[in-house]
């Protein structure tokens, strides 16, 4: 029931709040949109850029001999090797990772292994390289050597935290 009245709330208590300290809220708001336009017109480049890049890697192959390198070290682990294009594209894509687990749920089930670790996986992970090229480029930041080996360690310790988990839980 709380649920119900808290945006509406909030939503009333800022109008409030720039009532009392004399903001004028309408005009605030109407600066903050254009300021938002701007932001999104200057993130469609890097948007562009990252899908075309995308659908290259995806066309070309790429993933599928990547996939075949991995195999013997997942069936070593005991994990499926249907799972490795979503650990693969999920730091790249949330789109096209969602897009995977869909398709892996839609094959194998949803209470299949594969589809337990699928939404693990998809729930684990971040798209690191989307974040990195759309908001680094986005504000300007050019050295970003740092947070793209962070956030590919954290997607990686997400994988295999992912893939060791669903095997104790489900395997």
């Amino acid at each position: 029931m709380i649920s119900i009245w808290l945006i509406p709330s909030i939503i009333l208590l800022v109008l409030v709040t720039a009532t009392i300290k004399k903001v004028p809220s309408y005009e605030v708001f109407v600066e903050g949109s254009k300021e938002g336009i701007q932001i999104a017109i200057s993130l469609l480049p890097f948007l562009l850029g990252m899908m075309v890049s995308i659908a290259v890697f995806q066309a070309s192959g790429a993933m599928g001999a990547i996939v075949k390198l991995f195999e013997p070290l997942m069936s070593l682990v005991g994990a499926p090797a249907e799972i490795l294009p979503l650990a693969f594209i999920r730091p790249i894509s949330g789109t096209a990772a969602l897009s995977m687990t869909t398709e892996l749920i839609r094959t194998f089930g949803p209470d299949s292994f594969i589809g337990h670790l699928a939404s693990v996986m998809q729930g684990s992970t971040d798209t690191t390289l989307y974040i990195i090229t759309v908001y680094f480029g986005a504000v300007g930041i050019k050295r970003m050597g740092d947070a793209l080996k962070v956030g590919l360690m954290a997607d990686l310790v997400g994988i295999i935290a992912s893939i060791v988990i669903v095997i104790i839980l489900f395997g």
